[in-house]
């Protein structure tokens, strides 16, 4: 499968991005695309007996399948009614997670060549039906309308040359976006740019629909954005707890290359979607106080996850599965000892955007995938 296939796969040891039938204590038995066609079907049907909305109408029906890596765009946006003036969150290089935000009015008067420096602030863009005046994007912007894009950061770091060599009349950044020099020369150029509180749960993505949607001069559309989405999650929800279990899984963020290996609990991200799906965060379950811990053999022989959660290109920098499972710790866990890892393109996992409810119903069909391999022994 191709780097940018956000489909989560299971992997089992064998070699990095390549999953195998290697034998191992919980055999899998439903591949990866049955899992999805269980999530979906279930989402489908719907455990209320109601058919899904039209999706042409702004509904929650044909909620794209994430292999096929697009996007749902809401039809007539209508025109950016514009100017417009929108708080922006301060860009404050010193600000600590701890330290309240502060906003500054930012007014917006062209909406020709948007600019946004995060993938989910790009797949809010595109699905709210702007994609045609998008002129570059961040690396994790992976979906494909945004393909043929210039790229303006590396590792997720943004170039304020390219930025600027785009020649864009609106930038869109949320608190996480850097370098701060970046962001600063950014705002200097006198381009309007409009800073955006992250997302780290599925309550928090809703407002920063609307907040882009304003930025933009459409906010009907980011009202019909937010209703839609809403409903998609209620569909999935309903059918993905009782798809997936109660599984015990650890969310590890990895970096190989940097040295980074961390373990996800409350506040990660993953945390608020193995809730979704009714799995347990086993950073959670563990007591853990922060979002991210660095990894220690004591804390993971200690949690004993069954399931690791992890993004792809965290899991190819420590060598794939195989790689994986020499982290000190890894091997005395249960999914290390059975190699039951699951991974999903890093544009999609965290995001908090448009596409959530595809990534929900995704995790669930894998955790069923398990649950019915378990079951079958």
């Amino acid at each position: 499968m191709p780097h940018d296939d956000p489909r989560p796969r299971l992997r089992r040891p064998g070699g990095p991005g390549r999953p195998t039938r290697a034998s191992t204590t919980r055999p899998r038995t439903r591949s990866a695309a049955a899992a999805l066609a269980l999530a979906f079907a279930l989402t489908a049907c719907g455990t209320s007996g109601l058919e899904p909305p039209d999706t042409a109408s702004g509904g929650a029906g044909d909620i794209p399948d994430l292999a096929e890596n697009r996007l749902q765009i809401l039809e007539d946006p209508g025109e950016p009614s514009l100017p417009v003036t929108v708080s922006s969150v301060v860009h404050d290089p010193y600000r600590t997670s701890d330290d309240p935000l502060e906003y500054e009015d930012v007014e917006v008067t062209d909406t020709s060549r948007i600019l946004p420096l995060t993938g989910s602030l790009s797949e809010i863009v595109f699905t709210l039906g702007l994609g045609d005046h998008v002129v570059g994007r961040d690396t994790a912007a992976t979906f494909a309308e945004a393909a043929d894009l210039p790229v303006v950061s590396e590792a997720h770091e943004v170039s304020a040359e390219s930025v600027l060599s785009l020649e864009p009349t609106v930038i869109l950044a949320d608190t996480q976006t850097g370098p701060p020099e970046a962001i600063e020369q950014l705002r200097a150029s006198g381009v309007p740019v409009v800073i955006i509180e992250e997302a780290w749960s599925i309550e928090e993505m809703y407002p920063r629909f609307t907040r882009v949607a304003e930025a933009l001069g459409v906010p009907e559309a980011g009202e019909r954005l937010v209703e839609r989405t809403r409903e998609q999650m209620a569909e999935v929800r309903a059918a993905s707890a009782e798809a997936a279990g109660d599984p015990l899984v650890a969310f590890l963020y990895l970096r190989g290359s940097a040295g980074v290996y961390l373990l996800g609990g409350p506040g990660s991200g993953a945390d608020a979607l193995l809730a979704e799906v009714g799995a347990r965060d086993a950073g959670v379950e563990a007591g853990l106080t922060a979002p991210f811990t660095p990894i220690t053999s004591e804390a993971l022989i200690a949690a004993q996850p069954e399931v690791i959660l992890v993004m792809t290109k965290g899991l190819e920098s420590v060598g794939g599965v195989e790689g994986l499972v020499e982290i000190p710790g890894i091997a005395q866990t249960p999914a290390g000892a059975t190699g039951t890892v699951i991974d999903f393109e890093d544009g999609v996992l965290l995001n908090f955007g448009p596409r959530t409810p595809q990534v929900v119903a995704a995790l669930a069909g894998e955790l069923a995938g398990l649950e019915t391999a378990g079951a079958a022994e």
